[in-house]
């Protein structure tokens, strides 16, 4: 049984003018089942992936949903590699480089050794090619064989007034041209042999133990060519690349300062060429994503998409009361539940004019894995996919006046959440930390960067403001929460409040409903890197 707090007038009004069909208590209960210890934390690959699956499909069977995957299925195979960089030798110059101090590195090559000779070392400032911004680091210098050393962030992340890049990337609000998984990709465009992001904490948003926690693992899909991945991705720490700078005549933060410049130009590491003969070894694995479809009646080809994923990190080491498994209870159960409930609503109403389809993605913790695959090998062409609704941790604490958003500015899809909180009588609050990246670090992403319009609910991208209590309160929720983020004790609990979780869920039931029986299509913003994508395929929408 749920024990829900006494709250005051204010919330009984909140509750009343959102009538959406999605049940906290039947959240409560799909998120106690899949986070059980009989799940194992899901994670992928596992025996808790094989009960976790035969669950989902269960459930969407009992529903009277359709297979969503390809050919009929209920699943979509989704075959990964894992990688794990064994102990070796690394140096840059002179410098000897230890793993996980100085530097810490992995490969995504389903590779048996690095093996990396005397490579030139190439400072690309913040490695950034935009043309829409009028933007490129490169400048056609040629990279291939090269080691690519990158500042983390955008160029105007620590930009003052008189620098180019002033306002050129949002600000203190992250693009896409701020990520990791950005910059090693961009490496392997322009010929790099391997990539290193110089590590500082206000630019990653994160410190130097998140960085190394992989211990040199690392996951990807398989892929048609496995070299369109750089040999060696990682990360120098501060000091080492101050060091490494300075062997090369090089003030890092002079560099830093010429990085903000429209006209900087790549910058050799005279004399600093990086050396590294690393074992590692390679397994293969497959999981699956789960796929469930309701049919549109009139224009069954036009797909309103929502998603969660399923996995978390199975089990890990014992915590201080000997417990082994990482439920991941509201990362991302909750989000499935929410999808599931979702699911139940639109079966239970009308049919819609356009099909509707509910993902459950594997592999997000291990990058996003389960939607890249989808996102490579949609079920559903992307260019007909009208908008991807994603559950991704919603909060715990009961009733909100607020729900926050992530990645404000991309597309028209906010105006939709504005209309929709607004009908359950509460406001949008941009997230809090922008700079962070957020809107690039859940599954949506998979398929916003393939052109698709998108939206995320993410709890933790600030302090909700709660009915009883307010932001004060909000706050001490996300901290309580991040203390058990990714950890053991991210488990159901019996005491939740998941009213404000519901009205969240039941947001997205209003903008798919609304989008389903229309012949609308989400725009991307002008300022959004996403929109020339989508403008592609703007005939196959007609």
């Amino acid at each position: 049984m749920i024990r829900f707090p006494l709250i005051g007038l204010a919330a009984v009004a909140l509750t009343a003018a959102a009538p959406d069909p999605i049940s906290p208590s039947r959240l409560s209960a799909d998120v106690k089942v899949l986070a059980s210890d009989g799940f194992e934390g899901r994670a992928p690959g596992t025996p808790g992936e094989a009960k976790t699956v035969d669950w989902l499909v269960a459930q969407f069977k009992a529903m009277g949903l359709q297979p969503g995957g390809p050919d009929g299925q209920w699943t979509q195979a989704v075959p990964l590699i894992r990688t794990q960089i064994g102990q070796g030798g690394m140096r840059a110059g002179s410098m000897p480089l230890v793993q996980g101090q100085g530097v810490y590195v992995s490969t995504v090559r389903p590779v048996d050794r690095v093996a990396i000779a005397d490579a030139p070392m190439v400072f690309v400032g913040y490695g950034v090619h935009a043309p829409e911004r009028g933007w490129d680091d490169f400048k056609g210098v040629d990279l291939k064989g090269k080691i690519a050393v990158f500042l983390v962030n955008d160029p105007d992340f620590e930009a003052v007034d008189g620098d180019d890049a002033k306002g050129k990337f949002g600000d203190r609000r992250m693009t896409y041209y701020g990520r990791w998984t950005y910059k090693f990709e961009e490496a392997a465009r322009q010929g790099a042999v391997g990539a290193l992001i110089v590590h500082d904490t206000p630019g990653a948003g994160y410190g130097w133990a998140t960085v190394t926690a992989p211990a040199g693992e690392n996951y990807d899909i398989v892929r048609s060519d496995p070299t369109s991945r750089v040999l060696l991705q990682g990360w120098l720490s501060g000091e080492s690349a101050t060091k490494l700078f300075a062997a090369a005549g090089l003030d890092l933060a002079q560099q830093r300062k010429a990085a903000r410049r429209a006209d900087f130009r790549p910058v050799e590491l005279n004399g600093q060429r990086f050396s590294a003969d690393l074992p590692v070894t390679t397994v293969r694995a497959e999981s699956r994503n789960v796929l469930a479809r309701l049919p549109g009646k009139t224009r069954p080809d036009e797909v309103v998409m929502f998603g969660a994923h399923w996995d978390a990190y199975g089990k890990g080491a014992a915590d201080a009361d000997g417990r082994v498994i990482r439920p991941g209870a509201n990362d991302d159960a909750l989000g499935v539940a929410g999808v599931l409930e979702l699911a139940r609503a639109f079966k239970a109403a009308p049919q819609t004019d356009r099909s509707l389809v509910f993902a459950l993605w594997t592999g997000e913790e291990r990058g996003l894995l389960g939607s890249e695959t989808y996102a490579v090998k949609p079920v559903y062409p992307l260019s007909k996919t009208v908008a991807n609704l994603t559950l991704d941790i919603l909060q715990t604490a009961g009733p909100a006046k607020d729900v926050m958003l992530v990645g404000d500015g991309q597309n028209d899809l906010e105006d939709r959440l504005k209309s929709a909180a607004a009908a359950q009588g509460r406001s949008v609050t941009p997230e809090a930390l922008p700079e962070r990246g957020l809107f690039y670090r859940a599954d949506h992403f998979s398929v916003a960067r393939r052109g698709v319009p998108t939206l995320l609910l993410m709890a933790i991208s600030g302090a909700p403001d709660l009915v009883e209590g307010g932001r004060p309160a909000g706050q001490k929720w996300l901290d309580d929460y991040m203390r058990c983020y990714h950890q053991t004790c991210d488990a159901w609990d019996a005491n939740w409040d998941l009213r404000g979780a519901a009205a969240d869920v039941g947001l997205f039931y209003r903008i798919g409903q609304g989008l389903a029986d229309s012949r609308d299509w989400p725009e991307w913003r002008a300022g959004s890197e996403f929109k020339a994508i989508r403008a592609e395929s703007a005939a196959e929408r007609k």
